[in-house]
């Protein structure tokens, strides 16, 4: 087993932990950010498929262990929610860091992969910014449709073209050619025609 192979089972075996389940189309209940993350390789590997090693982990672990650090453990404000947001790009870096420093990477690597975790750099470092682009195509892919099932129109779009104003110009170029469900696929359309 190589070092990637090593840190990927472990990053998966920290994410097979999480309490929340999702059922899957073939009936199976999967731990829902072992799901998360195995949709984020996914995508990463569509998009950018010559991506480095730590942008591939970095993906990989994005959201490792994120129901540890619950959003009610914070004010339920604008600021609040940035609060827990920066925790957990922190925790989330110090988490696999650790599983880095295990499977024998460098500090430079560490670093690197932790860095992009933390999404420094955004719109200046084509490596973080692949990271946003794919995180914005997984919520609009496997995700959106769930989460538009739950709040109004007026939030949906909001959210929406933050999400569009995130990407890149070949992310949204990428994010068109999606297959979306066709209540989504107006949406969007709205959302970015609101966000020109």
């Amino acid at each position: 087993m190589t070092r990637y192979d090593a840190a990927i089972a472990a990053i998966d075996a920290a994410n097979a932990q999480d309490p929340n389940r999702i059922l899957q189309p073939d009936g199976r209940e999967q731990a829902a950010e072992a799901v998360y993350s195995a949709h984020m390789s996914a995508m990463l590997a569509q998009l950018y498929p010559e991506a480095s090693e730590p942008l591939r982990l970095a993906v990989r672990a994005q959201h490792i262990r994120r129901w540890e650090v619950p959003r009610s453990d914070y004010a339920m404000d604008r600021a609040g929610y940035h609060r827990w947001r920066n925790d957990l790009k922190r925790r989330h870096a110090g988490w696999t860091a650790s599983i880095l420093r295990t499977c024998g990477y460098s500090d430079a690597d560490i670093e690197r992969t932790c860095m992009l975790i933390r999404k420094e750099n955004l719109r200046l470092d084509p490596e973080t910014q692949a990271l946003e682009d794919t995180a914005c195509l997984v919520f609009l892919a496997h995700y959106a449709e769930a989460f538009a099932a739950k709040h109004d129109e007026a939030k949906l779009l909001g959210i929406l073209s933050k999400t569009w104003a995130k990407m890149s110009a070949y992310g949204q170029s990428q994010a068109l050619e999606l297959n979306l469900p066709p209540a989504i696929r107006v949406l969007v359309t709205r959302a970015v025609s609101e966000t020109k």
